[in-house]
């Protein structure tokens, strides 16, 4: 992808949104789900079908607000304008005594995934983050565990401040457009969720093709569906009840297909520990 078109994409998919409006829910209104943009070509398509399919199992409308970042998200959810989203550990785990936990996805047989390092394919030398001082480096999201605790973790535990090891950072505000400024050569590296790349891999291998893995992480409680903490118990237990039904229904397996995931499970909080160590090890939390 050239430099210019990146920027083009990356401008137009930051702004754009599933629907500008935000909802409160009760028995008769919508129920309002908020999520930052997918890795998929056209998420508006995925989002509408998701959208019909969880109508027709909750009984109710459904409306997806798409925003940004996962801090846009994360406060709309905190100040009870959303009723649930699809948001990062990360947030989940600094928030946890605002959020409740709902379901988390399964990812090859567990609700866990890794932080990828990825480099330009032509980088046969770098094995590490740390083989990266001095070049220019993509973050995803600064609420991201894979795409900024990670590494920023990782760094720390060599002795390095990202403000001054690297020559230059920026955000790219999406896990694919990590993978698109790496190609691009608009980073030497970048941190990407290791569970976008290798769907992106499957997908898209034309663009996978021009990056390299260079280092997987351990694995961490991979991204959680949550809800605002007022949820009534009853709408609580029916959305969890229809995420965690979607591998045994036909068109909700079709959906996750789509989206390379097993399905959706109902998670322990243990599965973010280390997502909390992290954070204590950098005084976030």
């Amino acid at each position: 992808m050239r430099r210019r078109g990146f920027l083009r994409y990356g401008l137009a998919a930051g702004c754009a949104a599933f629907t500008p409006g935000v909802a409160r829910s009760d028995s008769r209104q919508s129920l309002s789900i908020g999520t930052t943009p997918v890795f998929l070509d056209d998420d508006v398509a995925f989002l509408r079908d998701w959208q019909v399919y969880l109508q027709q199992q909750l009984d109710r409308p459904v409306v997806f607000v798409q925003r940004r970042s996962y801090r846009e998200v994360s406060e709309l959810l905190l100040a009870e304008k959303l009723d649930a989203a699809w948001i990062c550990g990360f947030p989940y785990v600094r928030y946890r005594e605002r959020m409740r936990l709902l379901a988390v996805p399964t990812y090859e047989g567990e609700p866990l995934y890794r932080s990828y390092v990825i480099v330009p394919s032509s980088d046969q030398q770098t094995n590490s983050i740390g083989d990266l001082g001095g070049k220019i480096y993509a973050f995803s999201d600064p609420d991201s565990n894979s795409g900024w605790l990670v590494p920023n973790s990782l760094l720390f535990r060599l002795g390095k401040d990202p403000s001054t090891f690297f020559r230059k950072t920026f955000y790219t505000w999406g896990h694919r457009r990590v993978v698109d400024a790496v190609a691009a050569g608009l980073a030497q590296g970048g941190s990407v969720d290791g569970y976008d790349w290798d769907t992106l891999n499957i997908h898209h291998p034309e663009l996978t093709r021009q990056t390299r893995v260079a280092y997987r992480s351990v694995k961490y409680g991979f991204p959680p569906f949550v809800t605002r903490s007022l949820l009534p118990a009853t709408a609580f237990k029916l959305l969890q009840d229809v995420l965690v039904g979607m591998k045994a229904n036909p068109a909700g397996k079709n959906l996750l297909g789509k989206l390379n995931l097993n399905g959706f499970q109902v998670a322990p909080e243990t599965v973010f520990a280390s997502i909390g160590e992290n954070m204590r090890m950098l005084h976030l939390g």
